[in-house]
């Protein structure tokens, strides 16, 4: 039962964000899908293995976030807020446990080339009432590398995250977007 319980939260923590929407069009049920969707499982499944972390004085937390973290990305409200709740709770987290040399950090996707993406392309598509092509070359145009990023590119900052050289690398939300987002 312990192992169908930790899959279906790995299932939570790696399915698709919330749908697409407005945050004018937002209501209080909508708010709990965010937080049902983004933050719960991720808390679930942190207070399951912290304990064992902590007592054996290493541990890695690393949660996908999205580059909605750092600048809200329009017509994604559910999206923007619940992965904002998540970053908090991860940033607090992370100060909390960095004495039992548990790392805590959030590694925030922009435009990578998964289905999700492929998703929200179609989605925008339809929409707009172009073609997927159209939404992609014009997506290309704002990202500085000019590509979207490629998983395995996105999978190696995740590791090295996750890796014994980083144990000084904690709280940080580290942004995997080819410079999408303009600040530092």
């Amino acid at each position: 039962m312990e192992r169908q319980t930790a899959c279906r939260r790995a299932q939570l923590l790696n399915g698709p964000g919330p749908r697409p929407g407005a945050a004018a069009t937002l209501g209080a049920d909508d708010l709990a899908a965010a937080f049902d969707i983004l933050l719960r499982p991720h808390h679930a499944l942190v207070s399951t293995v912290l304990p064992g972390m902590r007592e054996r004085r290493w541990g890695r937390v690393l949660a996908i976030g999205s580059s909605g973290v750092a600048a809200p990305l329009p017509n994604l409200a559910m999206s923007n807020t619940g992965r904002a709740a998540l970053a908090g709770y991860l940033k607090t987290l992370a100060a909390e446990v960095a004495l039992d040399c548990v790392t805590v950090n959030l590694l925030l996707p922009g435009r990578i080339a998964t289905d999700r993406v492929a998703e929200l392309d179609a989605a925008a598509a339809k929409r707009r009432g172009v073609t997927v092509t159209d939404i992609e070359i014009e997506s290309r145009k704002t990202i500085p590398a000019r590509r979207y990023g490629d998983p395995d590119e996105f999978g190696a900052a995740a590791a090295f995250l996750c890796s014994a050289p980083a144990s000084y690398i904690t709280g940080v939300a580290l942004r995997c977007d080819g410079g999408l987002i303009r600040s530092l």
